[in-house]
């Protein structure tokens, strides 16, 4: 083994793509929500030289590290909060409001979303990106076969959001207009190897509600089920897995 990865490995084609998509300027006030350990927020305050980039996650720990991280780059114009966007925000405080796979949990999503609405300026743009459905994702079908699971299996759905027609239902709801989807189809990378891909496939709250599920004997054959489907998406340049994405983009 080389090394595990997180979650900035397995999206960096992603965090591309909703760089553009942002189109961060040198004086926008950027909010970025689901921020986790803080790079998309880090990266939308460089671009925001004049301005500033602050970042909320549920995550406490994902929040000290990512406070720990920007102090250690020497950026002083972002900040971070432990704070449920759902609730939590300023007021008309922001030009732009980003997400990469942050907004899939809600509770409440047009509340959610009304919320982060009101935390725009008047005109204010939102840019994020959200998984399409779970059919459409090969990198969740391949786990969940391997598992021998069904969809869902009672954790978070990150795939909530799929359906077009809830992502334009939800956002209109809540009083967003000019709402577009793009379709963005870009591998996940899992690793250099199958081993670090293993490691980082058993972290996921699927595979370790279903583990811990199993009898010994039946969770080591679903390991090595998992092992044998992570190698055959083995390539020189590692593990990698087709996965199906909307960008969206809206305005207050």
């Amino acid at each position: 083994m080389t090394g595990g990865i997180g979650f900035d490995d397995e999206l960096w084609r992603h965090n591309e793509v909703l760089r553009r998509a942002a189109g961060v300027g040198p004086r926008d006030h950027v909010l970025d929500i689901g921020c986790g350990t803080g790079q998309t927020t880090r990266e939308a305050a460089r671009a925001a030289s004049a301005g500033s980039a602050y970042g909320v996650d549920v995550s406490e720990g994902a929040i000290e590290r990512a406070r720990e991280i920007a102090r250690r780059e020497g950026i002083g114009n972002v900040d971070f909060a432990c704070a449920d966007a759902q609730v939590d925000l300023p007021v008309e405080r922001f030009d732009l409001v980003i997400s990469r796979f942050g907004v899939m949990f809600f509770g409440d999503p047009v509340a959610a979303f009304t919320n982060i609405r009101r935390a725009l300026r008047p005109g204010g743009r939102l840019a994020m990106i959200v998984w399409q459905s779970r059919e459409r994702n090969e990198w969740a079908v391949a786990v969940q076969r391997a598992l021998g699971v069904s969809a869902g299996s009672g954790v978070p759905d990150a795939f909530s959001l799929g359906e077009p027609e809830v992502l334009e239902g939800t956002l209109g709801a809540a009083g967003f207009s000019d709402v577009a989807l793009t379709d963005v189809e870009e591998p996940v990378y899992y690793g250099p190897n199958v081993d670090v891909a293993l490691e980082w496939v058993r972290g996921f709250s699927t595979t370790r509600s279903v583990l811990d599920g199993l009898e010994p004997g039946a969770a080591e054959q679903a390991v090595g089920r998992l092992r044998e489907t992570l190698g055959a998406y083995l390539g020189d340049d590692g593990v990698w897995l087709g996965s199906r994405a909307w960008v969206v983009t809206a305005r207050r």
